[in-house]
């Protein structure tokens, strides 16, 4: 079969692919097959999917540093959060934040205290490696805010030197530039039970006594527990340090008018975002520090709320004989949507029973409710979306919701009238949320006011919900298959901002996912999917930068030491889902028989297992860069079947 494509100068030419071996057709077959049937075995009883969100040691950590300040410890339970604390240690001492990076001095610290509050002796050979480096990596002082507030809840850092997170935040409204809603939504949901802890300080000591004197590499002084100026004297750093000890001073005088006010506002407002949610926010942070709010509020332990939040984060743990970890969040609705595509365009029938019954139940998750997103965008516009997880009513954000219309779109279900209105819904839904710029962000509409993050406490790096162009590529890719035209105000808009955020190499940056080759990956995909002309000049440098990066084994890795350092980027052990990214990158440009998709495509059959699926350690998705990240265990056997399916079009055409 023939077919036209552009050549480097843009005009079309006549194009007859060769064709390849009967031999390399059967093993793609036969790949497909088994990816299918093993996507398959995988579903869960109601039908839809759900892998696990692998994380780094500190969830596990928080949570016995949680269980000692309440009083309440389950021997059994901590013996084996230890043992899961210890399986992760690296043998320099420390622990990290991802598969095969270095340790980390939150993750390190959190570590060590939890496992000397678990009564492991500090002479222990593992506590002394610990120890060690937590100083040298700089110790209590060099610790995030939220990890110091956490210490101060124990009584081992004191309360004057934590940055202060005022209750009456929650009373800015659009009068004021910096208010509450110009931070991220998760932030918000964060901070809101940390201003009540806040108030409150409900520090218990310890019994027995335990210190952390040991980890300040200069000994116990008060000159090293304040946050350092900005040494260049006039910025926004130091209005906002001088406003923490303004606030400070505020507190130790009780000059406080309208704080019994905002503490009553910032506890309905918590109460309300429990309904209709699987704990605050529906993620770990979140819902820890909801827990905490409401004792320190007073709710006694067999209050219903209290007994709902600690069975919500309950939920998130995987208990085995020997060992415990935890998740930060359940992901049903996007690994569903993930999946459902992956099986549909590999050539899974579309009245396939597990098809029919999965997107049935992600119609059934659809938000038909005005959430937190209105205060940003009060477009008049019918309430729709999905959120990640199962229940989180007032955060569905723009990211899932977009998979999950490339997943509605291909299956019509037993209800096709409500199936499209559905896609509509959430399609008219999230076109309202394009920023000024033209990009797409996850949760709200311009929520990007830097200044944000100069204030004491935003040392998590998740103050702000900016545009990003992995986002606003999915969103293009769903509109060029619903056949928007390129020319439409909207989409032109979305391609400036995608080109202006193009790397000087031909790559782009991965706010979700690790991270260039994610990025890339995305842009591509979503630019083929409005038919552009990809022989574009500024497109092709993106194509060679893939290519670059390729490995000698056929396979695509990184790390995330590249949202440290770009000079890593493409250079990381071959993974299955990064491979799979980059074949279908490459895949955009319509031709087949480049050797780099060959050897990807080989890359992927070669290292699948007999089951069907693919084995991978590392970590390829972002929650916050540098401070966060996820292996989505569910990526490994997802994303490769959608590259082979692509590929299998591809030589179809």
């Amino acid at each position: 079969m023939r077919e036209l494509v552009y050549d480097a100068h843009g005009q079309m030419r006549d194009h007859a692919p060769d064709s390849i071996s009967p031999h390399a057709q059967d093993e793609l077959a036969q790949a497909i097959d088994r990816s299918q049937q093993h996507l398959l075995g995988l579903r869960k009883p109601g039908g839809y999917w759900l892998g696990e969100l692998m994380v780094d040691s500190t969830l596990v950590a928080d949570t016995i540093a949680y269980h000692h300040w309440n009083g309440e410890v389950d021997p059994e339970w901590q013996r084996k959060g230890v043992n899961h604390l210890f399986s992760l240690q690296l043998p320099d001492g420390g622990w990290n934040i991802y598969y095969g990076g270095p340790s980390e001095v939150n993750a390190t610290i959190k570590a060590y205290l939890a496992l000397k509050l678990a009564g492991v002796p500090v002479t222990d050979p593992r506590l002394l490696r610990a120890r060690e480096m937590a100083l040298r990596l700089g110790g209590v002082p060099r610790m995030n805010t939220f990890s110091k507030l956490y210490l101060a809840l124990l009584g081992l850092f004191p309360w004057n030197y934590v940055p202060t997170i005022p209750c009456e935040v929650i009373l800015l409204g659009k009068w004021f530039h910096v208010n509450f809603y110009e931070m991220s939504s998760w932030t918000r949901s964060m901070l809101v039970p940390l201003a009540i802890i806040n108030h409150f300080k409900p520090t218990r000591p310890l019994t027995p006594a335990v210190t952390l004197e040991e980890l300040y590499p200069e000994g116990y002084h008060e000159r090293d527990l304040a946050l350092p100026p900005d040494p260049q004297g006039l910025t926004w750093r130091n209005f906002f340090l001088w406003l923490d000890r303004l606030h400070k001073f505020v507190e130790n005088y009780r000059l406080r008018p309208f704080r019994r006010w905002s503490l009553r506002k910032a506890e309905k407002w918590m109460l309300e975002r429990l309904e209709g949610s699987d704990g605050l926010a529906a993620i770990f942070p979140a819902m820890l520090n909801s827990l905490i709010a409401l004792k320190a509020l007073g709710y006694p332990d067999d209050h219903p709320e209290i007994l709902r939040a600690e069975r919500e984060l309950k939920k998130l743990e995987h208990e085995t004989r020997d060992s415990v970890r935890i998740e930060p969040c359940l992901s049903p609705v996007w690994d569903t949507a993930i999946v459902l595509i992956c099986l549909r365009e590999s050539g899974l029938a579309e009245d396939h029973p597990a098809m029919v019954e999965a997107c049935e139940w992600m119609l059934a998750k659809e938000i038909r409710f005005r959430g937190d997103w209105q205060y940003k965008n009060p477009a008049a516009v019918e309430p729709s979306g999905w959120a990640f997880e199962f229940e989180n009513k007032w955060n569905p954000d723009v990211d899932d919701t977009a998979m999950v219309l490339l997943a509605l779109r291909l299956i019509p279900t037993t209800t096709p009238k409500l199936r499209d209105a559905a896609l509509k819904r959430g399609l008219d839904w999230m076109m309202t949320f394009q920023c000024k710029d033209g990009g797409w962000g996850a949760f709200d509409k311009d929520c990007t006011k830097n200044i944000l993050e100069k204030v004491p406490f935003a040392d998590h790096n998740a103050m702000l919900d900016p545009e990003c162009a992995d986002i606003t590529a999915r969103i293009l890719e769903v509109l060029g298959y619903e056949n928007w035209p390129v020319d439409h105000p909207q989409i032109q808009k979305a391609i400036e901002y995608i080109r202006a955020n193009q790397e000087a190499d031909g790559s782009w940056y991965g706010r979700w996912g690790v991270n260039y080759v994610y990025g890339t990956w995305q842009v591509l995909r979503g630019l083929r999917a409005l038919k552009l002309n990809m022989n574009q000049p500024w497109l092709l440098r993106a194509r060679d930068w893939l290519e670059s990066v390729q490995h000698a084994d056929g396979g695509w890795g990184e790390r995330c030491n590249t949202y440290e350092d770009p000079v890593f980027k493409g250079r990381g052990p071959s993974t299955a889902s990064q491979t799979a990214w980059a074949v279908m990158g490459l895949c955009a440009f319509d031709d087949p028989n480049r050797a780099s998709i060959k050897r990807g495509i080989e890359y992927l059959i070669r290292t699948q297992n007999r089951d069907g699926s693919w084995t991978e350690h590392e970590t390829t998705g972002t929650g916050f860069p540098k401070v966060f990240y996820l292996k989505y265990d569910m990526y490994r056997n997802a994303w490769p079947l959608l590259a082979f399916a692509t590929y299998k079009k591809l030589l179809e055409r």
